[in-house]
């Protein structure tokens, strides 16, 4: 009988201590399974095509996310703008969506919601409330940016933006001469067969050798053509030419570039 009643104790405490962890409270040493939260990923920005669109140090081409395309009245103006804020800067990224991110700049500040208060750029169709929408309201109240864009007639009335991209990069200096790349990327939707890309020496530089390529200088001014390899540029593609050059004293960038004659955006 006393055997009986121990089993009848022990019965008891068992089953109180199976209620007791199944009470609501949190079982000491579970583990959460929530996932973790994502972290930037720290890169450079290595190139600016739009207001809204980047290459990244590894190549990839990113579209900033919960942000429209820049309005053609602005366009010039928001890719100087991401150009002043995120060119050859780190920055944080963090993946939203297949081939969109969020761009955090080096104090931290959301590049996207910079953009948007700065007037640059507009939220995209689905926001609703936050601190984005907060952002435009007071642009637009301001006439900031796009908000200060006229009607119709003055949108219009500006040039197309730029089909092309090009990346001019001083690789190697020594005295009295360097050696340099150009990257010429076709931003449009239309193939480029054949192309004559055209640029201005600020500090009398001479082009000494090309490769990729075909080049003619009269004083500042630079012609080069494509050689027969190198003459194909599909849409969202890129030829990269190089060249030794010639210096006395400074060797600055070239300001502007044309391609068939259309300016070109410089990367």
């Amino acid at each position: 009988m006393a055997a009986r009643k121990h089993i009848l104790v022990l019965l008891t405490l068992l089953t109180a201590s199976c209620t007791a962890e199944h009470d609501g409270r949190p079982v000491p040493g579970a583990r959460s399974s929530a996932p973790a939260e994502e972290r930037p990923q720290s890169t450079k920005v290595s190139a600016v095509v739009d207001g809204r669109t980047v290459e990244l140090a590894n190549g990839s081409r990113v579209r900033v996310s919960l942000v429209a395309e820049p309005t053609p009245c602005v366009a010039a103006a928001a890719r100087e703008f991401a150009t002043k804020t995120l060119l050859d800067k780190e920055v944080g990224v963090t993946s939203v969506s297949p081939g969109e991110v969020s761009l955090a700049l080096p104090d931290g500040t959301d590049y996207a919601l910079a953009a948007v208060r700065a007037g640059m750029l507009r939220t995209a169709a689905g926001v609703d409330g936050g601190p984005l929408t907060e952002a435009e309201t007071e642009a637009s109240r301001a006439k900031l940016g796009l908000w200060s864009c006229g009607g119709p007639t003055t949108q219009t009335s500006l040039p197309p933006s730029p089909s092309c991209v090009v990346v001019y990069r001083i690789g190697t200096q020594w005295p009295g001469a360097f050696q340099a790349d150009v990257t010429v990327r076709n931003i449009g939707s239309v193939l480029i067969d054949g192309w004559t890309l055209r640029w201005t020496f600020a500090d009398g530089q001479t082009v000494s050798q090309m490769w990729n390529a075909t080049a003619a200088q009269s004083g500042a001014d630079v012609t080069v053509t494509n050689a027969g390899y190198t003459a194909l540029i599909v849409p969202d593609g890129s030829v990269t030419i190089g060249f030794n050059g010639t210096m006395s004293g400074r060797n600055s960038v070239p300001e502007s570039f044309t391609l068939d004659g259309a300016p070109c955006a410089a990367g």
